[in-house]
């Protein structure tokens, strides 16, 4: 497959699935707002901070890294020993549930009964339904290096508004239930995410006049369980060592993206209840972070570990590939700026207003509107850094890999204890400032690696994060009016002059794009080209 074919695909992955998957998400925020208004602070604690917490953590250490690892597989991939490894996630999963639930209900502080009931239950229940996810990893992995876009975006949100209708019936009709609800809620999702997984592919391997089954490098479902042979070896051994290099890094990682979370569980630097508003605000600010840049940086992750070669000097790849790598790198972070810089000048003045609708007092009191507005400057963070290591992953050697693990490692240990201190000064806001000059350090280090991967070439992919002096100008003036129209028009004096504050950012919206249309012509020319790529492959798929 040609690097423009792959391309093709890597775009219909980040695009195709978008409306629907936005669609989804606008069902599960509509009902999390209903949700939201039975609940009490503390519950929300547990379960957004304390449980998912136990959840995620299982998970990431669990496949993350043999996620990364079984991707980077070329064309002459050995697709048994590639699940045979993935199956090694599920004992690896009973072994981290097992140890994080004892240290879970021995070691940190167990909240008031009398106030959230069954707490030992929500412990077991999320520890195994980490487990029973783990189950469909083979299935998954065999379905992202295929691109089967609709698949992923139907299963996921599929299982989140199962599970949100579950939460929402049983909090009207039998709250006392507690932490009951959210067990069983998320046992719901992760069983219907694999089963939707198996189902399709016991159905598509079953059908030999498809022509998706005829791509597929396995003819029965039985070829995706484990497999042992005495020919040759259970696991492909080069994999096996990336998906260490990658396990290390992933360990890291994880302390990194849930930073806060630890702190919070472990150090007990705010109460339950307070937990609650920061998680809610955390989860809300980082909706378009879900919906757009975790798909683009997934997408585009396998379209750069294909093209390029892993670990090998851009001058000594195909010159072809090697181009349209740095102009598709050049074309996502310029996407990524302007994206994050729409999110961050209009979510300052529109934070208390959002917040207000979706969690009424709760949430519009108090810390939460500053606090949702330190999180839209972290979401520019968050976009320029997932597009930089989406490259920085992909071109890396293994032991390039292993000496970004030690620069992680103390990474991780001074951002852990910014959090604390930040925290202890300032409150639940230290957490975003820490995960702000975190982040700016990981950016850092990606772009220095991209500099010496293109220095000796005539590519410079990084003229993707200068913009025209003239949209910056709109932004800045759309900043300063929208500004002013908050104070004067949000959020105290009612309905009507909360339209007028909607009104007129939907104006300043509107001559921000349009500026951006008439200046970035070469990206919108690289959207269009993607979008183009993507209808065409949806017809004749």
């Amino acid at each position: 497959m040609g690097s423009r074919e792959v391309l093709g695909q890597a775009a219909r992955l980040a695009s195709s699935g978008l409306l629907l998957q936005v669609l989804f998400r606008l069902i599960t925020f509509v009902l999390n707002a209903f949700i939201l208004r039975f609940l009490s602070k503390e519950i929300v604690g547990i379960v957004n901070v304390r449980l998912t917490l136990l959840y995620s953590t299982t998970i990431f250490l669990a496949r993350e890294a043999f996620r990364r690892a079984c991707l980077s597989g070329g064309t002459q991939q050995d697709w048994s020993q590639t699940f045979n490894l993935l199956w090694l996630t599920v004992p690896l999963g009973v072994f981290w549930s097992l140890l994080l639930g004892w240290v879970w209900l021995q070691l940190l502080e167990v909240p008031d009964p009398n106030v959230v009931p069954h707490y030992g239950t929500g412990v077991v229940v999320f520890g195994l339904s980490a487990v029973v996810e783990l189950l469909g990893e083979p299935f998954w992995v065999l379905a992202q290096a295929q691109m089967f876009v609709k698949l992923k975006v139907i299963a996921e949100s599929l299982s989140v508004i199962l599970k949100s209708v579950l939460i929402a019936f049983f909090v009207l009709w039998l709250p006392h239930w507690g932490l009951y609800i959210f067990s069983l809620a998320q046992l719901l999702y992760t069983a219907v995410l694999v089963l939707c997984y198996v189902i399709y592919f016991t159905k598509l391997l079953g059908s030999s006049e498809s022509t998706k089954q005829q791509t597929l490098p396995v003819s029965r479902i039985t070829d995706l369980l484990p497999n042992i042979t005495r020919s040759r070896a259970f696991v492909n051994w080069k994999e096996a060592k990336l998906t260490w290099s990658f396990f290390k890094q992933s360990f890291l990682k994880q302390i990194l993206t849930e930073g806060e979370r630890y702190v919070m569980t472990f150090l007990n630097v705010l109460n339950f209840g307070d937990q609650g508003v920061y998680d809610i605000v955390n989860n809300l600010g980082s909706l378009v972070a879900r919906l757009i840049f975790q798909p683009i940086e997934e997408s585009f992750y396998i379209f750069f570990a294909k093209v390029l070669e892993r670990g090998k000097d851009a001058t000594l790849q195909k010159q072809e590939d090697v181009a349209m790598a740095a102009a598709v790198l050049e074309s996502l972070l310029r996407l990524a700026l302007l994206t994050g810089l729409t999110i961050t000048i209009f979510g300052f003045a529109y934070s208390q207003l959002a917040l207000d609708i979706y969690g009424g007092a709760m949430l519009s009191s108090g810390s939460g509107p500053v606090l949702l507005r330190s999180y839209c400057l972290y979401v520019l963070l968050l976009a320029i850094n997932g597009v930089t290591e989406c490259f920085t992953f992909a071109a890396m050697s293994k032991e390039e890999v292993d000496r970004y693990n030690f620069t992680m490692l103390a990474l991780s240990s001074s951002f852990l204890a910014l959090s604390y201190v930040l925290t202890r000064w300032c409150g639940s806001v230290g957490f975003i400032l820490a995960n702000c000059f975190n982040m700016g350090i990981r950016i850092t280090q990606s772009l220095c690696f991209i500099h010496r991967y293109y220095k000796r070439s005539p590519h410079r992919p990084l003229a993707g994060l200068y913009l025209s002096p003239v949209l910056l100008g709109a932004f800045a003036l759309s900043g300063g009016i929208t500004g002013v129209s908050e104070m004067f028009l949000c959020c105290e004096q009612g309905w009507p002059a909360r339209l007028a504050h909607v009104t007129v950012g939907t104006f300043c919206l509107g001559m921000t794009l349009g500026t951006a249309f008439l200046t970035e012509t070469k990206l919108i020319r690289f959207v269009r080209t993607q979008l183009g790529v993507s209808r065409l492959a949806d017809k004749t798929s």
